[in-house]
């Protein structure tokens, strides 16, 4: 097997020598005193021969790993280290080891240490890799999101978990080098079921440098000895120890980022009778998306079309609401007004669009994903009355930066957004204008900031905005009663109006 092979199969970023000497300085600084250390994914050492080094008072160091090469070449390093304590160095499948019970064997205090696979479940899975844990939707993700993005993970995700939960009750450290928000999904997982990890901190590493990888990553730090109560993690700004940044924690069933920033702004968290919407899902820009030049439509195929009006739309995607990209006259297609509606009325309605689907019926009848399974030819996703609001107030997922715009119609037609974009449906500019004062004041971006991991690849979501209780926030500003009378004269009576009443009183 090839090593680019090998780093897809094992997530394999071997750790560099000085990074795993410093990693153990850090813990050294934490007052990390381990009489035991254990490395569940040892590659070939480095990592593990460190600790020894510098923890010269731990007796026993066992390393595991599946990888039979890996093994004798950590074998053969660790071999000069032993120095009278008891070190050895295992072959063994990660997902096959019983580690509460080996832990348990273990004298305390018990150093867990490693650097575990940087790669996911779906990857390993699309290259028929037997290195996964049982397949199961570990995480209990529900609908849509138990077969969508969410249900994939980490390995390292479920490493650190399971390893975690085989500490509960111990007195022991886990130190990990990991992805960032693997890290943070760990903690989440701990504290939501009220299982023990104190004492937590991040400290960034230039993972470019040590890996070639292009992601946030950071050493992990979390203690198990019943002595910490408080759900909450020091971010650190550098690999130092005295350097701090910032807490992330966990409160009211909810991972905040920004702990201090919470405490001043969280009273304005609250159900709201506005719905955050995102932009409609065709997985398919080269057929469904169309550019303008010089008065005619070209695809992302090149080719240059015709189509009736009824189906097409202003398309406004996540790089220009963010401001970072010039708009420009881009159209798409939508083929529904609500999600599972009938296509077969274009035929009748537009022939020309009707025979260019079929003609690039390959394109879209192959499409991935399995939220358009089972579903009308042609479909597209996160589509409703809502989608064709004339007026819009918007924000890209993907940029860093809270910035809500309005967005009005163009050429008589409500503009679409795309499923990375975020909004909420207005019938009048009035009230398009009002939300977007309201959104982009300090109150309001004081809370979501607090609650936004700008390292995330999509670091603004659903349900983060959904947090966010417009009418506290519209109350908190003095603008209570511009809002109800917006919502009461731009919306036909629906039951949501008794909850703004409710709320505003």
């Amino acid at each position: 097997m090839s090593a680019a092979s090998d780093k897809l199969e094992y997530g394999d970023y071997q750790t560099p020598a000085d990074l795993a000497e410093a990693a153990c300085r850090v813990l050294a600084w934490l007052l990390v005193k381990p009489k035991s250390i254990l490395e569940p994914t040892c590659g070939t050492g480095s990592f593990l021969k460190a600790a020894v080094n510098v923890f010269r008072d731990a007796t026993i160091a066992k390393g595991f790993d599946i990888n039979a090469a890996y093994v004798g070449a950590a074998r053969s390093l660790l071999g000069r280290e032993i120095g009278g304590r008891e070190v050895s160095v295992e072959c063994a499948d990660f997902f096959g080891m019983d580690w509460a019970s080996l832990v348990a064997s273990l004298p305390q205090p018990l150093l867990v240490l490693g650097n575990p696979p940087w790669v996911t479940n779906s990857a390993l899975g699309c290259v028929g890799s037997d290195n996964l844990p049982a397949k199961s939707n570990f995480q209990k993700h529900t609908g849509l999101d138990a077969v969508t993005g969410r249900s994939n993970f980490d390995i390292s995700e479920y490493m650190l978990i399971r390893l975690s939960e085989a500490l509960q009750g111990k007195d022991a450290t886990l130190a990990m080098l990991c992805k960032t928000a693997v890290a943070r999904k760990a903690m989440a997982y701990c504290w939501k079921r009220n299982l023990e990890m104190g004492d937590c901190h991040i400290f960034p590493i230039d993972a470019q440098r040590s890996f070639g990888a292009a992601v946030d990553a950071c050493l992990f730090v979390a203690s198990f000895n019943g002595r910490v109560k408080d759900p909450s993690c020091v971010v650190h700004n550098d690999f130092e120890p005295a350097s701090r940044r910032t807490r992330l924690g966990y409160r009211d069933g909810l991972l905040i980022s920004n702990l201090e920033g919470y405490a001043e702004w969280g009273f304005l968290r609250g159900e709201t009778g506005y719905t955050w919407r995102s932009g409609v899902k065709h997985d398919c820009a080269k057929v469904m998306e169309f550019t303008e030049r010089n008065g005619e439509l070209v695809n992302g195929l090149g080719e240059c079309v015709r189509l009736e009006d009824e189906f097409l739309y202003p398309l406004l995607k996540s790089s220009a609401v963010a401001g970072s990209r010039k708009a420009g006259e881009r159209w798409v297609l939508i083929t529904q007004r609500s999600v599972g509606e009938s296509t077969s009325l274009i035929a009748h309605v537009a022939p020309r669009t009707w025979r260019y689907l079929l003609d690039h019926a390959e394109w879209l009848d192959n499409r991935a994903s399995i939220v358009y399974k089972k579903r009308p030819r042609f479909s597209v996703f996160g589509i409703g009355e809502y989608s064709f609001a004339p007026w819009k107030v918007a924000i890209s997922g993907f940029y860093k930066r809270l910035d809500f715009r309005v967005i009005g119609p163009r050429m008589g037609r409500a503009v679409m957004l795309d499923d990375t974009a975020y909004f909420l449906g207005c019938k009048e500019e009035s009230e398009a204008v009002l939300l977007a004062d309201l959104l982009n004041s300090e109150p309001a971006r004081g809370l979501l900031s607090s609650l936004v991991f700008w390292d995330a690849k999509r670091p603004i979501t659903v349900d983060v905005l959904s947090q966010l209780s417009i009418e506290r926030l519209a109350a908190h500003l003095g603008k209570d009663c511009a809002l109800r009378r917006s919502a009461r004269s731009t919306r036909p009576p629906d039951p949501q109006m008794d909850f703004f009443s409710d709320a505003l009183a």
